[in-house]
């Protein structure tokens, strides 16, 4: 909705199916040329800075004007703005000025008892930012056609065509940059924003890595925009722009189904990349060596695909449960630390160590239980972590029961089935509801180690199975299809 002039507390507001009543401190908050959203999810009102919506609504228009001119850009300019894109980032000189900014992010939000985890521009982060903009500089110029199909005087085929203006939202991940620019092979064109912790990371990358290569390269210099505000309401008035092809939102749960409700009041397309968290299914017949190495490398760092919750049988719990804690803490071992477990009640006796661990949360050191007893209702929780491995671990007496557990509590997202017999394999796969199933670490989950094609983001099944693509978006995934026909007899008709 936009601004009501009139809007005062006490008002009645009809949002979605909900009537809300306006609260003073809300209606106190307008200012003359602020817009107002009704969201239905959660059925809130928010508020609109007049400042924000007309940067969002410039930095759309760019980008509208910019996908025009994508059409004259060949497939060597998009890879000259990858080749030097690369180049740049990897300029000791030009990263410096980056690594200053992404420092003072980090002391920043540190300050704040923020988490730094993913905020952190490291060496290998840096390292894998070049590689995904060197993946799509590899990719070769290939034929937009899809399929052909031949009549007698004349043929129709298919041709992927580019989409659009996406608009991006992503957490405080500056790596995410790097698969963001993926848009333009496909012949897209971005507007994105990026959480407020990793805002000045991001606009250094813009105006010594982005900007630079787009120029040089002769690309549209509006065609990647970054929405320089640390407002949250700059996310809801880009993805509430009916002028955008698809809506991309990564970050926490209840922040990435709002925005997905925006957009889709909007009647703007959405991918949508929450909730994670991964499962473990371990057969009776698992071989403990293996079930001992996946588990230590699904905990080597939390991002959504890491181990969340681990379902072993109860007639091997005296063996495996030692053994599954033993490899988490090797995985913490590797920065000085030991696991924080989470489990049944009958798995409790097998723990072999007890005693209250040290745990680095984002707001300091805190002495925490070793092992904390759960019961199946806590099932569904996605446990965050920062160096301290936490995971759940839960006893079943089947690999049934474990699929029942995953499809009523988990995000229903990835799973791996640990086993020596091929029917609990089957068992996983036809059973489970997700989109992603192995047989070993969870960590494989991603789209640059996986498929070679920097990710946009991982899609989960908690909210009904996707709809004609996979659930890892990358760059070149946003296209539409359009049909060309070809008449060799003028004499066809219906």
């Amino acid at each position: 909705m936009g601004r009501d002039e009139s809007l005062r507390a006490g008002d009645r507001v009809l949002v979605g199916t909900t009537l809300l009543t306006v609260d003073a401190e809300f209606a106190s908050s307008l200012l003359p040329g602020d817009r107002v959203l009704g969201v239905a999810a959660g059925s809130v009102l928010r508020r609109i800075p007049s400042g924000v919506s007309a940067m969002v609504d410039d930095a759309m228009s760019g980008a509208v004007e910019a996908f025009a001119g994508m059409s004259s850009v060949s497939h060597d300019s998009v890879t000259d703005f990858y080749r030097r894109a690369g180049d740049l980032l990897a300029d000791p000189q030009v990263f410096a000025v980056v690594r200053e900014a992404n420092e003072a992010d980090v002391d920043s939000a540190r300050s704040r008892g923020r988490s730094t985890t993913r905020l952190r521009l490291s060496d290998s982060m840096r390292a894998g930012m070049i590689e995904a903009l060197a993946m799509w500089r590899d990719i070769p110029d290939g034929s937009t056609a899809m399929s052909s199909v031949s009549h007698e005087g004349w043929s129709v085929t298919e041709h992927r065509a580019p989409l659009g203006v996406i608009g991006f939202v992503f957490e405080g991940r500056p790596n995410v940059f790097a698969d963001a620019t993926g848009v333009l092979r496909g012949g897209n064109t971005v507007v994105f924003r990026i959480g407020s912790d990793a805002l000045g990371t991001a606009r250094a990358l813009m105006a010594n890595v982005v900007e630079p290569a787009l120029a040089a390269a002769g690309l549209p210099a509006r065609s990647v925009r970054l929405l320089d505000s640390a407002e949250h309401a700059a996310g809801w008035a880009l993805f509430a722009d009916p002028r955008l092809a698809l809506a991309v939102a990564r970050g926490s749960g209840p922040a990435v189904t709002e925005l997905g409700s925006i957009a889709r009041q909007a009647g703007n397309p959405v991918s949508l990349h929450g909730t994670g968290g991964a499962w473990m299914v371990v057969g009776e017949s698992a071989d403990a060596a293996r079930l001992s190495s996946v588990v230590e490398h699904s905990l080597d760092r939390k991002v959504c695909n890491t181990l969340n919750v681990v379902c072993l049988p109860v007639s091997r719990a005296a063996e495996l449960v030692p053994l599954v804690e033993r490899a988490a803490d090797r995985a913490a071992a590797t920065r000085g630390l030991r696991a924080r477990i989470h489990a049944s009640e009958a798995a409790l006796p097998f723990f072999v160590l007890r005693d209250p661990v040290e745990v680095r949360r984002a707001d300091g050191v805190v002495l925490e239980p070793r092992v904390t007893a759960a019961d199946r209702s806590s099932l569904g929780h996605e446990f965050e972590w920062e160096e301290n491995p936490e995971f759940r671990v839960e006893l079943v007496r089947t690999v049934k029961e474990a699929v029942d557990l995953f499809n009523a509590h988990s995000p229903r997202f990835i799973v791996s089935c640990v086993s020596g017999d091929d029917a609990d394999h089957q068992a996983v796969w036809s059973g489970c509801d997700a989109p992603f199933v192995g047989d070993g670490f969870t960590r494989w989950v991603d789209g640059q180690f996986a498929l070679l094609r920097p990710e946009l983001g991982l899609s989960n099944w908690q909210d009904g199975r996707l709809f004609a693509r996979s659930a890892i978006l990358s760059g070149d995934s946003g296209f539409s299809v359009r049909l060309r026909v070809h008449q060799d007899d003028p004499g066809v008709h219906r």
